[in-house]
């Protein structure tokens, strides 16, 4: 059973391949956008994992946030998801997803994941290919 409360740290130092201008979302040497989200969607998927039997993984499905804060190279930043709510079928979970860095807040909000079986989820995906 998923335990609503359940949380995840996770942390990284900011390089210059973490930076928008590197990643071409912005052109200033700053903390990525996509890379904060990308840490977000990390801690929620390992806060997940342990819940998850054999065979099972998590896909992100919405992710909904605000960036509001730089950061420079070299600093340390962190991003925490906590689990909100499991769908009755337990198929989806949302998550509270906030971010950090050495001086204090740089971003939040909302991200959800779909339980689904590994393989299947793969061979449905990879069938788009005999399609073309």
């Amino acid at each position: 059973m998923i335990l609503i409360g359940t949380k995840c740290r996770l942390e990284q130092t900011v390089t210059d391949a973490l930076t928008a201008a590197n990643v071409g979302s912005g052109a200033l040497p700053v903390f990525g956008t996509p890379y904060m989200s990308a840490l977000m969607e990390n801690a929620a998927m390992t806060c997940l994992q342990s819940f998850l039997e054999e065979g099972q993984g998590s896909v992100g499905t919405h992710l909904d946030i605000s960036h509001d804060a730089p950061t420079p190279i070299g600093m340390k930043v962190w991003a925490e998801a906590e689990i909100t709510a499991v769908s009755e079928n337990g198929k989806m979970v949302d998550f509270a997803v906030k971010a950090w860095d050495e001086s204090g807040p740089i971003g939040s909000g909302t991200h959800t994941r779909a339980i689904v079986k590994n393989e299947k989820f793969l061979a449905k995906c990879n069938a788009k290919l005999e399609k073309k």
